[in-house]
């Protein structure tokens, strides 16, 4: 099972890429023998470090102007700029992932229009539920959609 992408997933994962950045930096900065490389490596490396400081100033809770909770699930909103694929037998993987995206964005919107036109109580509350989970799903399979159409590179 996929985690949902929160806030604070977000930020670790920004974190441990800044430090991977650092380390690749610095790295290259020893192995250069032009001084202005070394130096523009030595800086890189730098800003990188501030970089992580500010993420973790941002996950530790210490900037509170505009900052979104940790456990904010965030929306990649693929299906929004994407129209689903035909189905077919020779879907492409990538293709299969947004097909999924659009029907639980459908059913996202169905859930919510649906508990809009009910007053407060259990009915109402269910179904807010029922739209929050296909938002999940929905997230879920934006998320492979991204792993399948964007593959991440060695580069970050």
């Amino acid at each position: 099972m996929i985690a949902q992408l929160t806030v604070g997933r977000v930020l670790t994962k920004a974190i441990e890429k800044e430090i991977e950045s650092q380390h690749l930096y610095r790295d290259l900065s020893r192995k250069m023998t032009n001084e202005a490389a070394k130096d523009a490596f030595q800086q890189l490396s730098q800003e990188e470090l501030e970089h992580e400081n500010l993420l973790r100033k941002y996950l530790g809770g210490e900037l509170k102007d505009g900052a979104l909770p940790r456990g904010q699930v965030l929306d990649y909103k693929i299906a929004e700029y994407f129209d689903p694929p035909e189905i077919s037998p020779v879907m492409k993987f990538k293709d299969v992932f947004l097909l999924a995206a659009n029907r639980e964005k459908a059913s996202h919107e169905f859930y919510l229009s649906l508990a809009g036109v009910h007053p407060s109580g259990a009915v109402k509350r269910l179904l807010e539920q029922l739209a929050a989970q296909e938002l999940g799903h929905k997230q879920r399979v934006e998320f492979l959609y991204t792993e399948t159409a964007f593959p991440q590179t060695d580069g970050g």
